[in-house]
């Protein structure tokens, strides 16, 4: 606790009363953000969301107008694939996983002021990254391999927590564990291929990074959470969790991360090529309805009456849609010869899916490690469907068009807008003490 807030006398209940929580210093500190690993985690997350945010919209904006004629020295597209897949979240992840992690492991959690430099070359990194992307290819490399020796480390700490364990379940962190391993090896692979000038690789290198460690995390957390979220709010419904629906989600990004670089340089061509899009569309829609399936299983429709729950179910459900939505893109291209709204899927991934649950999860650990009440308010609750309205005009703009331009200006703004007013709000959280006035 910082020195001039004004200590909590003890209690014999163990919970401060209401005249000695009005006594907690309300003032933001940046010393508060090493009271627990979520906070610093967190806090720098919601630097590189809104950097990056601001960054595409000021790109989109060039793109259609030119008033800025910005200078570039990367591809703008890879540098958003990259900081938009590979920025933020990880910051997150480092977040929770220091904090629910030693819980699932049976650990003592790291001191945040061991995930303290760390995580400072991870958002110190990305911020690099952006700028370079300006200025220089090698500032932006700089950058690039300053965020991965802070996610190699992050890595390393977790993997340290895994082999203290002696926890008899340690399935899903060792998930998690293996997908951070892909982050790294996807960073230094993105580094390498920029570096000998192979922007096909680079591309597929981002791509296997979202596959193999976002979505891998995604899934890990989701099945181990979800259901627990689910019965803990409506206690009529049974945590259901079978393994078998952890390998099928882990094995959908398996197939995809595979197709990432089959199609690396362009789709196989011929009768191989047909097949291929065949294939993987078939699977892709029997993939995307059986998560559908299990998104309504899992208690889609009770959890409406619950809107932080709405939140993590209706962002799982995109997963599913978008898989279906993949299916579809490979028909179509079969049909037609040739790609069709592959940016679409890809999306209704990771605005819909990814970002929707984003919202939902950051803001319940928010809430419960603030010692505020589990809610979305009316203000998330709003945040969240201009999410929704956000991820279908991008997923609009991805059919061509005369307007594909102005669509995706409005698409980023809505996005910096709704990332903007969220992460001002809880960053604003982070600094300060529990409002319960209990430590943490």
């Amino acid at each position: 606790m910082n020195e001039h807030a004004v200590p909590l006398p003890r209690v014999r209940s163990g919970k401060p009363s209401a005249s000695e929580r009005a006594q907690v210093d309300r003032r933001w500190r940046a010393g508060h953000l090493l009271l627990a690993p979520h906070r610093l985690g967190f806090f720098l997350a919601m630097v590189i969301l809104l950097a990056a945010g601001a960054w595409w919209t000021l790109v989109q904006l060039d793109r259609v107008s030119p008033a800025l004629s910005l200078p570039y020295a990367l591809s703008p597209s890879l540098v958003h694939g990259a900081v938009m897949s590979l920025g933020f979240l990880p910051l997150f992840f480092s977040g929770f996983l220091f904090t629910a992690g030693p819980k699932w492991l049976g650990v003592q959690p790291p001191a945040p002021r061991q995930v303290l430099a760390p995580l400072l070359c991870q958002a110190g990194g990305w911020l690099v990254w952006l700028i370079g992307a300006h200025l220089h290819g090698l500032i932006a490399l700089a950058g690039l391999l300053l965020a991965g020796a802070g996610l190699a480390w992050v890595t390393a700490l977790f993997w340290g927590l895994i082999r203290r364990s002696r926890a008899e379940d340690q399935l899903h962190a060792r998930t998690v564990g293996v997908a951070c391993v892909v982050g790294c090896l996807s960073l230094a692979g993105l580094a390498l291929s920029l570096l000998l000038g192979a922007p096909a690789v680079a591309r597929a290198c981002v791509l296997t990074g979202l596959w193999g460690f976002i979505v891998v995390v995604y899934v890990s957390v989701a099945h181990r959470m979800i259901p627990f979220f689910t019965s803990s709010a409506l206690p009529f419904i049974d945590a259901w969790r079978p393994f078998w629906v952890l390998w099928l989600m882990l094995g959908i990004a398996a197939v995809e991360v595979a197709a990432v670089w089959i199609e690396f340089d362009g789709s196989p061509q011929g009768a191989a090529g047909l097949l291929w899009l065949a294939a993987r569309g078939t699977f892709e829609l029997a993939a995307g309805a059986v998560l559908i399936w299990l998104a309504v299983v899992w208690g889609l429709v009770q959890s409406l009456k619950n809107r932080l729950l709405a939140m993590l179910h209706i962002g799982f459900l995109w997963f599913g849609l978008a898989l279906v939505l993949g299916g579809v893109s490979q028909w179509l291209g079969l049909l037609q010869d040739a790609p069709v709204l592959a940016l679409g899927s890809l999306h209704a991934l990771t605005m819909g899916c990814l970002a929707s649950l984003m919202l939902a999860m950051v803001t319940r650990v928010s809430c419960g490690h603030s010692g505020r009440a589990l809610v979305a308010d009316k203000l998330v609750w709003s945040l969240f469907w201009l999410l929704q309205a956000a991820t279908l005009l991008r997923m609009v703009a991805a059919a061509q068009s005369a307007w594909t331009g102005w669509l995706l200006l409005a698409a980023a703004l809505m996005w910096a807008g709704v990332t903007g007013v969220w992460g001002l709000r809880l960053g604003s959280w982070y600094g300060r003490l529990r409002a319960d006035g209990r430590p943490g």
